[in-house]
């Protein structure tokens, strides 16, 4: 039971803080902050306790839920199941790392913080169960849920044209998740089980071939030149790579970053990206390994206009949040990179630099939150000389800038190096794409570098008069900050603490 608990202790939460009198403020946040400590405690109990020399699911729950009799189509079989394998095992641990440090940067929210804290819980709720779901049908649900409450958390706790990101946020995701939806709804009338009801059950959809039924799936008629298969496989990776995000369907995250508050800017670039890097990994290319392999270097060329194309935009940014939001769709296409290779190597790399990046954006995101709490204000332009009056604010996010542009002994350049090493290696991508994206990663230095130069650098010099306030990182700050430092840094050290995990689990796939 220790899956459900991880997914139900927030939505328990979620739903006390919603029956709690509003003026319990004090109240709502302890109870996110006991939820998110222990939510962690069980996920570390879960990476103790999982076999590593076991490719298959481990602590699978399983309950009847739905069966229903579709009269000529058959039966339809949909149940509560959930496991926990070394590709999700990984991102649980991270969502409980996330979710917690989101908890304890969100202490200064007093406007609505009932509905706040309620719907943070929820959100939190709604990640652990995508990732812990083995049938597409109970994935899809905590899929769209986290829709809900991630649009109220922009939309009333944002910034000046938080509407507008928000609805662009919701709309972007909903046309991935009809896509999605579309092939979810072949794939089940197209899978039979042993017992003859279709099913959800990603256990028979990965191994589609043993239990396809006569359908339109099984056919080889084309629409538009592409097969019936090739336009399924599309129809994921196109919907998952909105919540990646890649480009050209990443225009909805600049926004989205920039209105929305820090805690949840936070949880958005470590947690929510992931989703979609874990959706096409767990569905899209475990469904259709045929397509997969068919299309491998045109997903690898969507890679790398990401990795390119992100990082040129973070270099012309002068606010540091809309910068640091362009960083994440380059160093996400570092992720879909070793995706698209097809190689173990390239999977391994990518699994892991989700992990990396989901740190190392949180603390990026925070470091965007002492300066924008201080002084309400994130051009680069309007700071200087920040390292005389902040030492230990410049020596931390000295931390996150050079972990973030991938400096060796830093959990990112462990990622991004096996990534590489992955597209290199595989049969089905130019060597060409390799050097591309090794040039993002010359371009991730030269923002990264100029932003600490001009912020940090030279005499002392606040645009908005501000300088009384541009005190030192505060004990919460501090926490927060030195904890994820030192994860990036044990990441890069000892890499295996992720590697170990998730090795069988991509053996599987080749």
């Amino acid at each position: 039971m220790i899956l459900s608990t991880l997914i139900f202790l927030p939505l328990i939460g979620s739903l006390l803080i919603a029956l709690l009198p509003a003026t319990q403020k004090n109240t709502f946040r302890w109870i996110s902050l006991f939820i998110g400590i222990l939510n962690l405690l069980l996920s570390f109990r879960l990476y103790r306790s999982f076999n590593t020399a076991v490719p298959d699911y481990q602590f699978v729950e399983q309950y009847d839920w739905i069966t229903l009799n579709l009269g000529q189509f058959g039966g339809i079989s949909i149940d509560y199941l959930l496991g926990i394998d070394g590709i999700s095992l990984p991102l649980v641990l991270l969502t409980s790392v996330v979710m917690l440090v989101g908890t304890v940067s969100s202490w200064h929210i007093t406007d609505k913080s009932k509905g706040y804290f309620s719907l943070y819980l929820l959100l939190s709720g709604s990640i652990y169960g995508c990732f812990l779901s083995l049938d597409f049908f109970l994935f899809f649900l905590f899929f769209e849920f986290m829709l809900l409450p991630m649009y109220f958390l922009i939309g009333i706790w944002g910034g000046v044209n938080r509407e507008y990101a928000a609805l662009k946020f919701f709309i972007y995701t909903l046309i991935g998740s009809i896509l999605i939806l579309t092939v979810m709804i072949a794939l089940s009338m197209s899978v039979i089980e042993e017992n003859g009801l279709h099913t959800f059950d990603f256990r028979y959809l990965s191994n589609a071939e043993n239990y396809l039924a006569d359908s339109f799936l099984t056919n080889n008629f084309q629409v538009l030149g592409l097969t019936i298969r090739a336009w399924a496989f599309w129809f994921l990776v196109i919907g998952f790579a909105i919540k990646l995000p890649v480009v050209p369907f990443h225009t909805w995250l600049p926004d989205a970053h920039v209105e929305a508050p820090t805690p949840i800017s936070v949880v958005l670039a470590g947690i929510l990206l992931k989703v979609g890097a874990y959706g096409l990994i767990r569905i899209a290319y475990d469904f259709f390994p045929q397509e997969a392999q068919q299309y491998a270097t045109a997903v690898g060329f969507l890679a790398v206009l990401s990795i390119l194309y992100g990082a040129f935009n973070a270099l012309a940014q002068q606010d540091l949040k809309r910068m640091i939001a362009y960083s994440s769709v380059s160093h996400m296409g570092f992720a879909l990179l070793g995706i698209a290779s097809l190689t173990a190597e390239g999977f391994s790399g990518a699994i892991f630099q989700l992990v990396s990046h989901g740190i190392l954006a949180a603390m990026l995101f925070l470091i965007v939150g002492v300066l924008y709490d201080r002084t309400h204000d994130r051009r680069i332009e309007n700071y200087r000389g920040l390292a005389s009056k902040m030492p230990i604010f410049t020596f931390l996010t000295a931390i996150a800038f050079f972990g973030s542009l991938g400096l060796p002994t830093f959990s990112g350049f462990i990622g991004e190096f096996f990534s590489l090493m992955g597209a290199f290696q595989s049969p089905y991508l130019p060597k060409t794409f390799t050097v591309l994206a090794l040039f993002g990663i010359v371009l991730s230095a030269a923002y990264f570098l100029w932003a600490f130069r001009r912020m940090f650098f030279g005499n002392f010099w606040v645009n908005h008069g501000a300088e009384n306030l541009l005190t030192d990182l505060d004990l919460r700050e501090k926490t927060l900050l030195i904890s994820l430092a030192i994860i990036t840094f044990l990441l890069g050290i000892f890499p295996q603490l992720i590697f170990d995990v998730c090795n069988k689990s991509v053996a599987y796939f080749f």
